[in-house]
């Protein structure tokens, strides 16, 4: 920094003393581009918040782009109204609902409105919450699950009965966990051949007079596929009337309950189903707000033991509170609210059609390739999952995947659980925001890594020429 000619003696001791980083605007040194931001202890005093936000951007900067990421179910993209919404609502703790009266009424509102949704028997006096995920939701509706299970049997439990919850190995490591800290007998059916998710004849044959519950998943996050609710239900109907064993089942609508309403009406999955006792979604997934809320409804007050409602009276208020988590913002609860105002029925069955279109058009496009195979087409969620075809001996689905990162593009390769450990696949999820540009794109950048790929006997033969438009 140079001074002018008549600048004071104590301009020129301070320059001294402090010399600006020019970049990021700060007197002192410690706290400019020369010194490292601290990693593992606090530091001695306080930066300037211009100065610990470019640190914090600066480390931020390699994370992957959301918009990219073709790898997660959350929602990366909401109107800028809904942000500016969420932002007045940060500060107002969700838990504390005589202080933040017209928040709760906007969670309740929700709750109805989902229950309207899934036909549940008295939607207006729906039982319901809203979580921080749907893994919340999961283990508060295990938590009923099982307490209803040790009422009917509370002459042999905890004696010698272990209570069981019977499932699809597809499932969300959310249910391993609810079996793992609630002392519950995960009772998997494995996959087999092509069927890649629970189906009706397995689940009941796994069945006990132990077994607190099945689990049934609206949309597995493996492929993208919905289990057969109905037939599981029938089945589980036919198991009472053998052995007298009325088992309820779960649905986990992480993603499908918030598509299978709109876009496939006719599937018979929710409340209609007597034997449905509770249902789970995620808001910040296809429920299309951020990151940070879910919800859980049961069918009715006896389908959730009145146990298990805690009430508390030092926020100002006796309140109810049935969740793991205390203390979070209530920003999430309105933004869905929002969401619900601001689309309707109409609105979230053309924003749904819309991600399922091009969901199933980039699977058309994949399967022109013959370097690979599809196993699904985005025919349920707007998800599909492939592998290289047989013949492919030259790279695979962990080598693909590794080269769309180094285009920016994050698309998950892993394994199948048991008994298909042999299959490895590619998954895109496609959501709201994901358009068809990007798709066009990011089918150009995968076309245009296939000649790196492919082995020395040249490229492998496909149908038509991958360059041509992507149709909207």
């Amino acid at each position: 920094m140079t001074l002018h000619k008549g600048a004071s003696d104590r301009d020129r001791q301070r320059t001294v003393r402090h010399p600006v980083n020019p970049f990021y605007g700060e007197a002192d040194p410690v706290a400019g581009l020369m010194a490292s931001p601290p990693q593992h202890a606090l530091p001695e005093g306080p930066l300037s918040p211009h100065t610990a936000y470019q640190f914090v951007h600066d480390e931020l900067m390699l994370d992957g782009n959301a918009r990219l990421n073709l790898a997660t179910f959350v929602t990366t993209w909401m109107e800028p109204q809904a942000g500016i919404l969420m932002g007045e609502c940060r500060d107002k703790n969700m838990i504390d609902k005589d202080e933040y009266p017209r928040t709760a009424e906007l969670e309740k509102r929700c709750v109805a409105m989902l229950a309207d949704l899934w036909h549940a028997p008295a939607p207006a006096s729906a039982v319901g919450c809203s979580t921080t995920g749907s893994s919340e939701a999961c283990m508060l509706a295990g938590m009923a699950l099982k307490r209803r299970w040790m009422r009917r049997n509370d002459d042999r439990y905890p004696g010698n009965a272990r209570p069981n919850l019977v499932m699809g190995a597809n499932v969300q490591v959310c249910w391993e966990k609810f079996c793992t800290f609630w002392e519950v007998e995960a009772r998997q059916v494995p996959m087999e051949g092509d069927r890649f998710h629970l189906d009706a004849e397995s689940a009941a044959g796994l069945c006990d007079e132990n077994t607190i519950g099945v689990v049934a998943i609206l949309g597995s996050t493996f492929d993208g596929s919905y289990e057969p609710v109905a037939d599981i239900c029938a089945a589980l109907d036919e198991v009472q009337e053998k052995k007298g064993w009325d088992i309820p089942v779960h649905v986990d609508g992480a993603s499908g309950a918030m598509i299978a309403p709109f876009l496939d009406p006719e599937v018979v999955w929710d409340f209609r189903l007597p034997r449905v006792a509770s249902i789970n979604t995620s808001g910040h997934k296809y429920g299309l707000v951020y990151p940070g809320v879910g919800w859980a409804l049961w069918r009715n007050e006896e389908a959730l033991p009145e146990e298990l409602v805690f009430r508390v009276n030092y926020l100002g208020g006796d309140m109810p509170t049935f969740a793991l988590n205390f203390s979070r913002p209530g920003a999430q609860v309105a933004a869905q609210y929002y969401t619900f105002l601001r689309l309707g029925r109409t609105g979230f069955r053309a924003v749904q059609q819309a991600t399922r279109d091009v969901a199933r058009t980039m699977a058309d496009r994949i399967d022109a390739f013959a370097d690979f195979r599809l196993l699904t087409r985005g025919d349920d969620l707007p998800v599909f999952a492939f592998t290289t075809a047989d013949e492919v001996k030259a790279f695979d689905v962990f080598d693909v995947s590794r080269r769309m990162k180094e285009r920016g593009w994050l698309v998950p390769a892993y394994t199948f659980p048991p008994n298909r450990e042999d299959l490895s696949v590619l998954r895109i999820v496609c959501r709201n925001g994901f358009s068809h540009d990007l798709a066009e794109m990011f089918l150009a950048d995968l076309e245009q890594l296939l000649p790196e790929l492919r082995d020395q006997t040249g490229p492998l033969q496909r149908p038509e020429s991958m360059a041509t438009a992507f149709h909207h």
